[in-house]
């Protein structure tokens, strides 16, 4: 499997990285929350634009992208529109989702975007040739709030997105059971040793999935998600804690 270089940060490489998301609505909160980050461990911050007031003009987003970029220096910033359909705070046209990911990519603030994966492939082949096309990298995403999917077909959505062209799959599932939880880590061992030729994310949501979140050095996921104030989903654990159990795992491995 190739590691991927993203600014000062090599994924798929030793320790998972560890990517903080901020979730504020209105500028102030989301400016505020950045200017926190150079106090905890943070590899990577995600900025869940869907949660922004004034997301429908771009002219906002710009501002606030640039603002964050200011702040947060060196550290990798990933752009994220997460649709409600996938979890997230709002509902977008395909064609404004688009739009909206590629000037995002274009603006030179971001280094990552987030492509759900299964907006439709020529909607997500656009979104990935235009990101791609302003020098970012694309993490293509799949997320489901009701179920687990058995282990081929989580397998076989992350090897669909390599074949979108994603520089990163990431798949994120909630587990009914604890055999659930072994489903996911079991597809991701799989997909890295046969299939992988790139970092893969991959987590089961929810307290049961709590452990899918700390082990992703021993099964293969490349990238966990911590919240500094507002989890961005279920399970997420605090930034400082997380960082404790990855950085022991690491020097039991």
């Amino acid at each position: 499997m190739n590691t991927l270089r993203v600014r000062n940060i090599e994924l798929g490489a030793g320790i998972p990285k560890i990517c903080v998301p901020i979730v504020g609505v209105s500028k102030e909160d989301i400016l505020s929350e950045a200017k926190t980050f150079d106090s905890i461990p943070v590899d990577v911050v995600e900025w869940r634009v869907d949660w922004f007031e004034g997301v429908s003009d771009l002219s906002q987003v710009l501002d606030v992208l640039k603002q964050l970029r200011d702040i947060l220096g060196d550290t990798p910033l990933l752009f994220t529109f997460r649709t409600s359909k996938e979890g997230g705070e709002r509902a977008i046209e395909p064609q404004a989702y688009a739009q909206l990911n590629i000037q995002a990519a274009q603006s030179g603030y971001v280094d990552l975007v987030d492509v759900e994966a299964f907006t439709g492939d020529d909607i997500v082949k656009t979104i990935i040739e235009g990101v791609h096309a302003a020098g970012v990298k694309v993490v293509a995403s799949n997320h489901d709030f009701f179920k687990t999917p058995d282990k081929d077909t989580i397998i076989s959505r992350m090897r669909k997105m390599q074949d979108l062209g994603a520089d990163v799959p990431k798949i994120a599932v909630m587990p009914q059971s604890k055999e659930d939880v072994l489903t996911l880590l079991s597809a991701t061992e799989e997909m890295v040793r046969l299939y992988a030729d790139r970092p893969i994310i991959t987590m089961s949501m929810g307290g049961t999935g709590v452990i899918s979140r700390l082990c992703g050095e021993v099964f293969g996921s490349a990238l966990t998600f911590g919240a500094a104030k507002k989890a961005s989903a279920p399970g997420q654990m605090g930034v400082r804690d997380l960082n404790t159990v990855l950085t022991l795992l690491h020097g039991a491995l």
